[in-house]
């Protein structure tokens, strides 16, 4: 094959070799992936954040059955932030420590389940280019090989092209499957830490708010008991 014919697709394929074809179905599962975290993220994140966003408005105003309504409401419920208010408010804890538990296990568990398959990105980032680079090293032996079957004048660049064609094919196949992976990678994992972060603070908000409401009630409690009943009157002989 000839450098001349390099533009061919075809051509490409076959200077390639069969690291090329390694390399060609590495960089459609790659691609199945990154659509598949893309369409996952802005399902339940952007939800998440929405949703988030009603929860923080209602909070000041104490409107929990408003929040936990909104919660419950389809397109909603399956998400992160909806699973993570709706435990809080629930729970039958009221000290701030179990409560902060109980967050963190939720938060830990739902970004656990959106960074699945990330590492596959980050897998094929860093060994694809090695991939490559051993598809190179044989393309490389190839053109030696061929140089030295054939001796004398007749020995020429032509020789050797279908080797080297083999090892610049894979190099680039090799870059061209690991720098989108490397990009996507960074990206999703730079989305998930952000969202990370926005549950937390959503988590904060509403352990605070649910113990300032069993605050209020127990000073309201207090305030109750501290008016003498009936009974209290007639034992202490005032009735």
């Amino acid at each position: 094959m000839e450098f001349a014919n390099m533009g061919n697709i075809k051509e490409l394929i076959k200077a390639g070799g069969p690291v090329l074809f390694l390399l060609v179905f590495l960089s459609v599962y790659s691609l199945s992936v990154m659509i598949d975290r893309f369409l996952k993220y802005r399902r339940y994140i952007n939800k998440s954040r929405k949703l988030m966003e009603y929860v923080l408005y209602q909070l000041p105003a104490k409107n929990y059955n408003k929040i936990m309504e909104a919660c419950r409401k389809k397109g909603y419920a399956f998400t992160p932030a909806a699973k993570l208010v709706l435990a809080l408010l629930k729970s039958e804890k009221n000290d701030s420590s179990t409560l902060n538990d109980t967050a963190d296990a939720i938060i830990s568990w739902e970004t656990a389940q959106l960074s699945r398959k990330l590492s596959v990105l980050a897998t094929l980032a860093s060994t694809t280019p090695f991939i490559g680079l051993f598809g190179t090293v044989l393309g490389v032996m190839r053109a030696f090989a061929d140089l030295s079957s054939i001796s004398g004048t007749s020995a020429g660049p032509s020789v050797v092209a279908k080797g080297i064609s083999e090892a610049l094919v894979n190099t680039a196949a090799g870059l061209f499957v690991a720098v989108p992976a490397l990009i996507a990678y960074n990206y999703f994992l730079s989305k998930l830490n952000f969202f990370t972060q926005d549950m937390q603070y959503l988590s904060q908000e509403v352990i605070a708010a649910k113990m300032s409401m069993e605050n209020t009630a127990a000073q309201n409690k207090e305030q109750v008991n501290m008016f003498p009943t009936a009974d209290d009157l007639i034992t202490a002989g005032k009735l």
